[in-house]
C-alpha cells in the first residue's frame, strides 16, 4: 500500500485524444511501458457499487485508464519532468476518481484537491462530451485545459522530439474535417503513436465510449470489444515482436 504514496519517477510514452465527431464522444488512448511491470488486467469491477471497467494495475486496486457506468472517462500520461514530491500515485487517483466521480466537474474538482507524487497529464471525458486535460504535478497549481490531445510534456516543458511529434500528429487529425474514430484509431497503430521499442513498446490501444458503456482493447490484428452488460472473460497473448 505504501507503494501508493510518493512513487519513484518513471520515464515513458502514452498518448491520449478526446473524440467528438460521429460515434463520439470517445476517449483514444495508447500505453507505453515496461511490459514487466504492467499487471496482464482488464477487469470489471463493481467495489462502491458503481460498475467499473478499467486497466488494472497492482498494488491495490490501481488503474491506468477506465470507465465508470455513469459514463466518465479518465486516462493518464506522464508529464514529461522527473520531479517528485510529497503526495500519492496517479493509479490510486485514477482508481478514486472512477469511483466516487459522475461528472467532469466533479473529477476536475477531486483531481484539483488530491496531493500527486509526480508530473501527470489527465484527461478526462463524460457521456455528455464535456472534457478536460489536467497538468498536474508536485508543488504546483493544477492547469485545466481544453486540450484534446495530450502526449508526455506540458505547457511550461521543454518537451522531446517523440512528445511533441505524437501531440502535432494528434492535433492534424483532429483538425482534419474528413477524419473519422476508425481512421483515428489507425493512427494509434502507426509511427510515430505506435511505439515498437523494446523498452517502452505500445503495450495496448483503448477506444473508450462513454454514451455505449463500450471499451475497445486493440492491438495490430486483434481486437477485443467490453461493455457493461456483456463483459466476458478471455485472454489474449500478444507477440510484441
Amino acid at each position: 500500500m505504501l507503494s501508493h504514496y510518493r512513487p519513484a519517477p518513471e520515464r515513458f510514452g502514452c498518448s491520449q485524444a478526446v473524440w467528438l465527431g460521429k460515434e463520439g464522444p470517445a476517449l483514444v488512448r495508447n500505453f507505453d511501458y515496461l511490459p514487466a511491470i504492467v499487471s496482464d488486467r482488464f477487469e470489471m469491477s463493481a467495489w462502491s457499487n458503481v460498475r467499473v471497467i478499467a486497466k488494472a494495475q497492482r498494488p491495490w486496486g490501481g488503474c491506468v485508464d477506465g470507465m465508470n457506468e455513469e459514463g466518465l472517462v479518465v486516462s493518464v500520461t506522464l508529464g514529461g519532468s522527473r520531479a517528485q514530491s510529497e503526495g500519492f500515485s496517479i493509479i490510486l487517483i485514477v482508481r478514486y476518481i472512477l469511483e466516487t466521480c459522475r461528472k467532469l466537474n466533479e473529477a476536475v474538482q477531486a483531481l484539483c484537491r488530491i496531493p500527486v507524487a509526480l508530473p501527470q497529464n489527465v484527461t478526462v471525458l463524460d457521456r455528455s462530451g464535456a472534457y478536460a486535460t489536467l497538468f498536474l504535478g508536485p508543488d504546483q497549481r493544477p492547469i485545466i485545459t481544453r486540450l484534446k490531445a495530450c502526449t508526455n510534456h506540458q505547457r511550461t516543458d521543454r518537451p522531446s522530439s517523440s512528445s511533441l511529434a505524437r501531440q502535432l500528429a494528434l492535433l492534424q487529425a483532429l483538425g482534419d474535417r474528413s477524419m473519422s474514430l476508425s481512421e483515428l484509431t489507425e493512427l494509434f497503430l502507426r509511427s510515430p503513436l505506435y511505439s515498437r521499442s523494446k523498452t517502452y513498446p505500445t503495450l495496448y490501444t483503448a477506444i473508450y465510449r462513454p454514451l455505449e458503456g463500450r471499451v475497445d482493447y486493440v492491438w495490430p490484428g486483434k481486437r477485443w470489444s467490453r461493455g457493461f452488460m456483456d463483459f466476458r472473460e478471455g485472454e489474449y497473448t500478444h507477440d510484441f515482436g
